[in-house]
């Protein structure tokens, strides 16, 4: 009995501490007039931010897939589950995560894509309007030190576009099963009907990461090489190849990069794991 007490009284003292280390996920919104929209997203707030109202924090932007929203790292990946479990371990710092809206599932009429297209200039959206804002509602530090993108998919795609355009923005990028280029349709096929679909296919292309480190000069180069890099896709993902060829070209350049193929297709099940490897590196990579 004696024992039992003992137990039970280590478990009361044990929740208030669970409990007190759990971040909060809290829905907001930013009006656009890039985008002459109202945009939404998500943000992750770590335990203790509204205590504390003088400490700032480092962020981490986490991009979502095509037809996807704000909302589908919370809802798919249990992302507060995963960031809560990795910042009360000490596996993470406690930092600030930002989840934007770029798209929605009706892929033909919806304008999907983080980069500028016409009709929707995500790209400068997100640079002018939308990291200024998010940074000072949140009390980001604001610095390429305490900075990191990563995404999925068509995220993974922009994160690692954002990052080769804007190295002196971020720390790192962590591009899983990433959409890197479409030159051979791996998304839409052969859609020729100039939808919004045909868009951000062509959109990705242009901004393809291929080409960019193709022609790349050497202080292009130079600046790459002050991003930490992570690539992490399926053995069975259909866009594995982008990955790899994007590694080789990378590794050519003398750009220093981790490459990591586990088991896995293009699915929840395998982000929410990467999101797992994820937070900790861009953790290990903040200035201290």
């Amino acid at each position: 009995m004696k024992k039992f007490l003992l137990t039970l009284a280590a478990v009361a003292f044990l929740l208030p501490s669970h409990q007190a280390k759990a971040g909060k996920i809290v829905t907001d919104s930013l009006s656009s007039q890039i985008l002459n929209s109202t945009v939404k997203f998500n943000v992750y707030l770590p335990s203790g931010f509204d205590k504390n109202t003088e400490k700032k924090y480092p962020v981490v932007y986490l991009l979502h897939g095509l037809s996807d929203t704000y909302t589908a790292w919370k809802d798919k990946g249990n992302m507060q589950l995963v960031a809560d479990e990795l910042m009360r371990s000490g596996e993470a710092c406690d930092m600030v995560i930002v989840m934007p809206n770029a798209g929605g599932p009706d892929t033909h009429n919806t304008w999907n894509g983080y980069f500028n297209m016409p009709g929707w200039s995500y790209e400068d959206f997100f640079f002018q309007e939308f990291l200024p804002e998010v940074e000072s509602r949140y009390r980001c530090v604001g610095d390429k030190g305490h900075r990191a993108v990563m995404g999925l998919s068509m995220g993974g795609g922009g994160s690692t576009v954002y990052c080769q355009r804007h190295p002196d923005m971020f720390s790192s990028c962590y591009a899983m099963s990433a959409w890197l280029d479409n030159e051979s349709g791996q998304v839409g096929g052969n859609n020729t009907e100039k939808d919004k679909l045909y868009y951000v296919c062509q959109a990705v292309h242009e901004h393809s990461a291929l080409a960019f480190i193709d022609n790349a000069d050497d202080d292009t180069k130079a600046a790459l090489r002050t991003v930490k890099w992570f690539f992490d896709c399926g053995d069975d993902d259909f866009l594995f190849d982008l990955s790899v060829e994007l590694h080789k070209k990378m590794r050519n350049a003398g750009i220093k990069d981790e490459l990591r193929i586990r088991d896995g297709v293009h699915n929840w099940e395998y982000w929410h794991l990467a999101l797992r490897m994820s937070l900790p590196f861009a953790s290990r990579n903040f200035d201290k």
